[in-house]
């Protein structure tokens, strides 16, 4: 079993989302932004911040110029906010040792700070149209799906997934790049996890689960996260009063976040460790650079 690369790049031209980060005009720098910012945050949540940053910080040059807590202000509410640090360490990188100019090659992009693999390719195939299996939950959902005939992808395996994609990528680059784009925005759009919308799928006839009569996932079950009570959203509290202040705030200020002192402390001190806060001579607490 196999997906049709042609028909697919065909649904993906005629329905892909109009996402900044895709037009023609695209830059490696605005790519390599979005794919950060998107990392476990939906892109509702991410365009209007990506659109704020790329007009502040065109270049990795002009983000590197900027302070580590200008950079933690302007990340706001996306969330995991250590992206926002690893990005700030890559563009320095970028500026110093590439020209200014964001890497096109995977093993070069791997040598980034802070870039993983899923980035490294998702930049290279995104931007520059580079021939690269990139696999995120949505391209491993539908693989399962569509080829192996599974309800959903169980639990991921670097090898298996990467050898899954590498497999369906027709061997020219730049259809190799469409087809990429189109699986993720399959996953998206249409193979979805809870409600597929299988009436509407441009590789219906030929999917595997559907010839299978649409088996219900079998494996392990996923663990699902929470947010609220946990020690993220105690961080996410204690970061918001000090991007909500100008220069350091006493820890008083900070204790008002949340009640329970054990949990608090521990947050404020993994953010003290985590470099994203910084604690002054005199016993106040700032963003990184603001004090």
């Amino acid at each position: 079993m196999s997906i049709d690369a042609d028909t697919l790049i065909d649904w993906f031209a005629a329905h892909a989302r109009d996402l900044p980060w895709r037009h023609a005009e695209r830059t490696g720098w605005g790519v390599l932004v979005s794919e950060i910012m998107l990392q476990q945050t939906p892109v509702a949540r991410v365009e209007p911040i990506w659109h704020e940053w790329m007009a502040r910080w065109p270049r990795p040059s002009s983000l590197a110029a900027a302070t580590q807590g200008e950079v933690l202000r302007a990340w706001g509410k996306l969330g995991y906010p250590r992206r926002a640090l690893r990005l700030h360490a890559a563009a320095g990188v970028i500026a110093a040792e590439h020209g200014d100019v964001v890497p096109s090659d995977v093993d070069t992009l791997l040598a980034l700070p802070g870039i993983g693999a899923y980035t490294a390719r998702a930049v290279a195939t995104f931007a520059y149209g580079k021939r690269a299996p990139v696999v995120d939950t949505n391209v491993r959902r539908v693989v399962a799906r569509a080829v192996h005939g599974a309800g959903d992808a169980g639990p991921p395996s670097t090898t298996r997934d990467m050898a899954d994609v590498e497999a369906l990528l027709p061997p020219e680059e730049d259809r190799a790049a469409k087809l990429s784009a189109a699986l993720m925005e399959l996953g998206a759009l249409i193979c979805t996890a809870r409600t597929p919308r299988c009436a509407d799928c441009p590789v219906y006839a030929g999917c595997a689960w559907q010839r299978a009569g649409r088996p219900a996932y079998a494996g392990p079950a996923k663990a699902v996260q929470k947010f609220a009570g946990t020690d993220r959203q105690v961080r996410g509290l204690l970061l918001d009063v000090l991007r909500g202040t100008e220069g350091p705030v006493e820890k008083a200020r900070l204790d008002k976040a949340w009640a329970q002192a054990g949990q608090r402390d521990r947050c404020l001190d993994s953010l003290l460790v985590d470099g994203l806060v910084e604690q002054t001579a005199d016993g106040l607490f700032a963003l990184p650079g603001e004090h």
